[in-house]
């Protein structure tokens, strides 16, 4: 289909990239070596974030025209400019209503995320990433270290530039574990940064924007609880991405995605545990539910085709397990169909997924009657079989038997056998009737001819199955087959990847050990105070780890009289930063002391009231049924006209690539290719000795 040479595809990526860069929309592409068709399904997938990206900016501008014309009518009493307004207002409605068609579309564009060279097995849905703006925190972490730390903010811009690089390279993270990697470092600096510049005494001025994943519905909010919940719904959103992606044509792509969709559930999980009140839609408790059955689902989904990739033996046995199996997974997808018609879930989730959860609840529980009639029928009851054990296996099967019959009438009359599995191939061929009904109902689905392929293999098979027992002799009995009992011998279960939390290194160590410099105390600024010892006596001891506390003050030593006061700590000796030195280097450093004396500085913890509470601002757009608190309008136009950049460092959008390194006969199943405000902490007396934070910190 595509014929491009290695050299002419970077050449298109660094076009793509460069194109990118311009429109400020998504960041360039990480650069390696890979297939044409690679470069396509990376290309195809890039350009579905950027439509994603540019349908949410046009619903939230028509959404804000919406509330303009909203007051207009409201405040005017005037018949003419009523009637303009309404015409206006009409317009931008069904305006937003095209938007959310497309939207919707975008979000049932789950072939972008299929395996290339996957063309026999059904797809799978994988989770869009949620979009965010970009956040400048260049102004306000420079002004918060100069006014509270008493530093030049200007000494940090690589700090600075390095966190936001960061940042910037999580808008668009690599499908794979280097892109979760990428997300996990991301979260693990989110407290050390939260520690370090968010004080519940003042607001700090920046705001976290993100885009709700399904409704494109943007939220707006100044405290980072957003912003965690935001990037953990992204790294299950990767995961299930990941497990789309696996190639299940072979065993260890299966396992690859069974773990993922695990792993995707478990985030998801966690997320719906820890962050109750998200403003956001796409993260409230119900769809999270929901998210979490079609991420199982999926798993379970994969764990069948597991079982039955190396072949289903024809035998009487193995056909029954395989039954319960796919009833187990018919059982599951139902559960989530189930959930996904709940107002307002039905409201928001593309028409597609909800679909072909549908389309597979009927699939699957066809292909367990399938595997019955032909147990039942082509696996007669033989002298050498084991009566009692086929019995108890047809037992745990049925949870009730058609009336007046009993596991060994079906057994061991051949007529009644031939007439249970018959009417078992009959249900099966009617499920599949029903899902290919149901498929031709969403026009989103069309996408999928793999889907109806499939569908219609089965379909096939199963009349073959029945025109091989049928007989124009027999007269026709429309008796109905019972219900199978769903079993399942591994049962798809929430796992919490160990990424979540990384072990990082704080960018901003500089300040001090977090356990004392931190946003929540209070310092004065530094001073300098001379040291001059007496009879070799300096007139105090030290105490702690890093930094160093003054304890023991003599009131009538010259450093005393120079300033120093009990439980001072000390920042520096000398020209020698000593934030992060214990009590026996510090003194190494003060051994030196002449009888001219030595300048140190140092700084003391101030006293403070509880400050007023402080509002959390959340903005959500206008758009009807929205998943929100209490709402504040932010004007993204507005911004401090003292904003300035910060000089760049090498990006972090390569992380995700330098981290990439780290990281008897058989039947088979029909193919397509078969032919809030946080609270003061109280004034200590005295920090403790030790501090809980050193360079590195584990969240």
């Amino acid at each position: 289909m595509f014929n491009l040479s290695y050299f002419s595809c970077r050449a298109l990526i660094l076009c793509f990239s460069q194109v990118q860069s311009v429109c400020n929309c998504v960041p360039s592409i990480p650069l390696s070596p890979f297939s044409p068709s690679s470069f396509v399904l990376h290309f195809s997938f890039y350009q579905l974030q950027n439509k994603k990206i540019h349908t949410n900016k046009k619903r939230w501008s028509y959404s804000d025209q919406t509330s303009v014309f909203s007051s207009s009518l409201v405040a005017t009493s005037n018949s003419k400019v009523k009637d303009m307004a309404l015409l206006e207002l009409s317009y931008v409605n069904a305006t937003l209503q095209l938007l959310k068609g497309e939207l919707e579309g975008l979000n049932s564009s789950v072939e972008v995320y299929q395996n290339p060279q996957e063309t026999a097995n059904i797809p799978l849905i994988a989770l869009g990433l949620k979009e965010t703006k970009e956040v400048d925190f260049s102004t306000p972490f420079k002004d918060f270290i100069l006014e509270h730390y008493n530093e030049d903010g200007n000494s940090f811009e690589d700090e600075i530039a390095d966190l936001m690089d960061l940042r910037q390279a999580c808008r668009t993270p690599g499908r794979s574990e280097a892109g979760v990697e990428l997300l996990a470092k991301y979260t693990s600096h989110l407290p050390l940064m939260e520690s370090r510049f968010f004080s519940p005494s003042r607001p700090n001025g920046i705001f976290f924007t993100w885009y709700d994943s399904f409704t494109g519905v943007p939220v707006c909010q100044q405290n980072l609880s957003l912003e965690k919940a935001s990037i953990l719904f992204n790294m299950a959103a990767l995961y299930s991405q990941i497990g789309t992606r696996s190639n299940r044509q072979r065993m260890d792509g299966l396992e690859e995605a069974i773990t993922s969709f695990q792993k995707a559930a478990g985030i998801l999980n966690h997320l719906k545990e820890t962050f109750t009140h998200t403003p956001s839609y796409d993260m409230s408790p119900a769809m999270l539910s929901m998210l979490i059955r079609l991420m199982l689902a999926q798993a379970q989904e994969c764990l069948f085709e597991k079982t039955a990739l190396p072949g289903i033996r024809n035998q009487f046995y193995s056909l029954m397990k395989m039954a319960q199996e796919a009833a187990k997974v018919s059982e599951i997808y139902d559960q989530v169909y189930q959930s996904m018609i709940q107002t307002p879930i039905k409201d928001n989730v593309p028409l597609f997924w909800s679909t072909t959860s549908q389309v597979k609840t009927n699939h699957y529980r066809s292909m367990a009657h399938y595997f019955v009639g032909s147990a039942l029928l082509d696996h007669q009851l033989g002298p050498t079989d084991d009566e009692d054990q086929q019995e108890k296996t047809l037992s745990q099967v049925y949870d009730c038997f058609p009336e007046g019959r009993s596991p060994l009438d079906i057994l061991k009359k051949k007529d009644e056998r031939k007439h249970i599995g018959k009417a078992h191939i009959r249900r099966a061929i009617m499920g599949h009737e029903e899902a290919l009904r149901i498929y031709g109902l969403c026009h989103n689905t069309h996408k999928l001819d793999v889907l109806q392929e499939i569908l219609k293999a089965s379909h096939q098979r199963s009349l073959n199955k029945y025109s091989e027992n049928d007989s124009e002799e027999e007269f026709t009995d429309y008796s109905e087959a019972p219900d199978i009992i769903s079993k399942t011998e591994h049962k798809a279960e929430m796992e919490v990847p160990a990424t979540i939390k990384v072990k990082v290194t704080d960018f901003f160590q500089r300040l001090g050990p977090l356990s004392v410099f931190s946003a929540k105390q209070r310092w004065t600024a530094p001073r300098t105070v001379r040291l001059c010892p007496e009879d070799r006596d300096l007139g105090f001891t030290l105490k702690g780890e890093s930094p160093v506390q003054v304890v023991s003050l003599d009131p009538l030593c010259p450093a005393a009289a120079d300033g120093l006061n009990e439980n001072d700590y000390i920042v520096a000796v000398g020209d020698t930063d000593c934030k992060w030195m214990g009590v026996s280097e510090v003194m190494r450093l003060l051994k030196d002391v002449n009888e001219e004396g030595m300048d140190i500085q140092v700084v003391s913890m101030m006293d403070s009231n509880p400050p007023m509470p402080t509002k959390s601002a959340t903005f959500s757009g206008n758009l009807p049924k929205t998943y929100s608190m209490i709402c504040l309008g932010y004007d993204d136009n507005i911004k401090n006209p003292a904003t300035r950049k910060v000089s760049k460092k090498s990006s972090f959008l390569s992380w995700g690539l330098k981290n990439r390194l780290k990281s008897a006969s058989t039947l088979s199943l029909p193919t397509a290719d078969q032919s809030g405000a946080l609270s003061r902490n109280k004034p200590r007396p005295a920090f403790p000795n030790t501090s809980s934070h050193n360079g590195s910190a584990l969240h």
